[in-house]
């Protein structure tokens, strides 16, 4: 099937009490790897791509090949640009065959960040594309956005409510605690804020930072509302221990296909994993009823 919005993947998602894993990919395998796990488990699909990756990549490549694997499958797929503060690229993106973006505006004003997301609305409703949007700052590093720990600011409840009435998004990524990148410690998640947000807003929330998080407390996340967990350095750390692996084995190998095939095994076996963890293996189907 062809690729399809995020919306009625997260709706359905929310709705049902489960979560959908959103997996970074910066390769062909590493694509591969998630359609293949989604597919074994029946599992609705998010492939994600940074800022740096499109760069690198080209739009039109990742959704060349984003969409030939959805095509493929018989498990819905969305292809979601994430954490982009260039309204230009998200453009290029919509135009290139992305399903979902994300305005990063979170480290400018309220008042800014609503306009700038309000824009992005704009533009992507007229493509039936989901748009997401942060507000608070989620600490660590993702791509080329940095964010100290000392510069982290939990999500207002109150205004997650109005910048969803004023901005239209449809899906929104409070801070509440997570971190990108790999935790040093235990997670302090603020699940009151969780379950605070939730109770003011209607649209499917998403937890960043989600490499690392232990399984109980995504679990608890997603009773209390997040519908989407994003997951990008723990997935790069399996692929590339994999192909370490096969040199430490094998120093002189020059052969790509010796060292990718079994960095795509261990990727799809943690893709897996994120999956179960959040309860989507068998809801393949349950978008349908939230396609309008």
């Amino acid at each position: 099937m062809a690729l399809v919005s995020s919306t009625p993947l997260l709706r359905a998602a929310r709705a049902n009490g489960y979560c959908i894993g959103a997996f970074n990919v910066h390769t062909l395998e590493m694509l591969q790897a998630v359609v293949e796990a989604a597919e074994e488990l029946q599992s609705p699909l998010i492939i994600q791509s940074t800022v740096g990756t499109v760069k690198h990549l080209g739009a039109d490549y990742i959704a060349a090949a984003a969409t030939v694997a959805s095509n493929r499958s018989s498990v819905p797929i969305a292809l979601h640009l994430d954490h982009c503060s260039d309204f230009d690229l998200i453009v290029q993106c919509i135009r290139a065959g992305y399903s979902s973006v994300m305005i990063d505006a979170s480290h400018h004003s309220f008042a800014e960040n609503v306009r700038q997301t309000a824009k992005v609305v704009e533009v992507a409703r007229a493509a039936g594309v989901n748009v997401e949007a942060e507000l608070g700052k989620v600490g660590g590093v993702e791509d080329e956005i940095v964010v100290a720990e000392n510069e982290a600011l939990m999500a207002d409840p109150g205004e997650c409510a109005e910048f969803v009435r004023l901005t239209g998004v449809a899906t929104l990524a409070p801070a509440i605690g997570t971190a990108h990148g790999i935790y040093k410690g235990e997670p302090k998640i603020d699940f009151d804020r969780i379950r605070a947000i939730a109770a003011k807003v209607d649209v499917p929330l998403v937890l960043h930072g989600g490499s690392g998080i232990p399984e109980e407390q995504v679990k608890r996340c997603v009773s209390l509302g997040m519908a989407k967990m994003n997951v990008a350095t723990e997935l790069r750390i399996v692929f590339s221990d994999a192909i370490k692996e096969v040199f430490a084995a094998n120093p002189e190998e020059n052969d790509p296909r010796k060292y990718m095939v079994p960095a795509k095994k261990q990727l799809k076996l943690a893709a897996m994993e994120k999956m179960r963890m959040c309860g989507s293996t068998g809801r393949a189907d349950d978008y349908r009823t939230w396609l309008k």
